[in-house]
């Protein structure tokens, strides 16, 4: 970097030397940009949303002053409405190679650099709200067999449609209303929960029609949806200021819980060479417990217990099948200290090799070191690092 650029980066070192500089332009939220050169990655401060008019003049400056040092590969997310990514697009392509990289290999790439690993396969978890997948849908709990190269999706959380879009994130209660109805049908609305009691039962009604018609709501496999629709039917709360806040509300509740417990049952099921955790026997359980009047807190602890034992059993089969016993964790999810804890317990007792971020965020502001080092070892570019 040269000494008069007064962008206040964070550097890290390289467990390999890049052979030409790359830039990376970050999420869309939690940004951050990442330069590439030497055996270092400089990375940018925090821009909260790039839709906000001072984050995006921030970032837009900073990848000004980044370019000035002469990238030659500019990677990007696959999201087309990230801001970061329509400003890579305009840039021209007669001067960079510009590369897409797929969201999730982004996260497991930046906890593989941080921690200084080579290029080696690793299984990774990703865990986070909203991530697009190569197939377009929305990603979000992805187990991932993946190097600096290459990145295959090997296991997932059973999807489900995102019903009302981006309003499920400030509204849980859709998604919470939809598992219950997959499971259950109509049946689900007289249980004597006090979830049930707060449904807005006209708007559920619309939404309900809607589902059945085959309306086109995008499909999510996300484990911070899975926990958002799980908080509001335990903490019986519909909506949400901001996203995770129920999520969050369900970790505190749960780190109040200090007896021994049992995580609920869940299914791992195999298709087409993929495996795929289904948690409709945990919705089921979780409504049992409250209409026991268990205590919230009890539930909301075996819920988190859950999630880490789903971590465990798919590693368990993946190195069974691959023989990798090295585990990279990553994504906004993993920053639930009780979920974080719980999974690095349970793979280590089985005798995993657990590598987590950190100087960096899981979240996404730790995703340009990501991008940037896929960037750098890609196939497409015969210039890209192989070693």
């Amino acid at each position: 970097m040269r000494k008069n650029n007064k962008i206040p980066y964070f550097k890290i070192q390289l467990p390999f030397k890049v052979r030409y500089p790359v830039l990376a332009m970050g999420s869309h939220t939690k940004n951050t940009l990442c330069f590439l050169k030497g055996e270092f990655a400089y990375i940018s401060p925090v821009h909260p949303a790039l839709d906000e008019p001072e984050s995006f003049l921030s970032f837009e400056k900073e990848a000004k002053a980044f370019l000035r040092q002469g990238p030659k590969l500019i990677a990007y997310d696959l999201h087309p409405d990230y801001q970061s990514t329509k400003y890579a697009l305009g840039l021209p392509p007669a001067t960079y190679r510009l590369l897409p990289v797929q969201h999730h290999h982004a996260h497991i790439a930046s906890c593989m650099a941080e921690n200084r690993l080579r290029n080696q396969k690793v299984i990774g978890v990703a865990f986070d709200g909203t991530g697009l997948g190569e197939d377009g849908a929305i990603w979000g709990a992805e187990f991932l067999l993946c190097d600096y190269q290459n990145c295959t999706r090997v296991a997932h959380l059973k999807e489900i449609p995102l019903l009302g879009g981006e309003r499920a994130i400030l509204e849980p209660w859709r998604l919470a209303c939809l598992w219950l109805y997959r499971i259950y049908k109509d049946d689900f609305l007289s249980f004597n929960i006090d979830f049930i009691k707060k449904i807005p039962a006209k708007n559920w009604g619309i939404l309900k029609n809607l589902y059945l018609s085959g309306f086109n709501f995008p499909l999510a496999s996300s484990m911070g949806r899975f926990f958002d629709a799980a908080a509001s039917i335990i903490l019986a709360q519909k909506e949400a200021r901001f996203e995770a806040e129920l999520a969050i509300k369900l970790q505190k509740s749960a780190v109040s819980w200090h007896r021994n417990e049992k995580p609920y049952n869940f299914k791992i099921v195999s298709s087409k060479g993929s495996y795929i955790i289904d948690p409709s026997f945990v919705f089921r359980q979780v409504v049992r417990d409250l209409e026991k009047r268990k205590d919230r807190e009890k539930i909301a602890y075996k819920f988190h217990l859950t999630a880490a034992e789903m971590v465990l059993k798919v590693c368990l089969i993946l190195r069974e099948k691959y023989g990798i016993n090295k585990v990279a964790l990553s994504g906004g999810v993993f920053q639930n200290n009780l979920l974080l804890t719980k999974t690095l317990n349970l793979l280590g007792d089985k005798g995993f090799s657990v590598f987590t971020h950190k100087s960096l965020s899981s979240g996404d502001s730790s995703l340009s070191l990501g991008q940037a080092v896929v960037a750098n070892f890609s196939r497409k570019d015969s210039l890209a690092d192989r070693s």
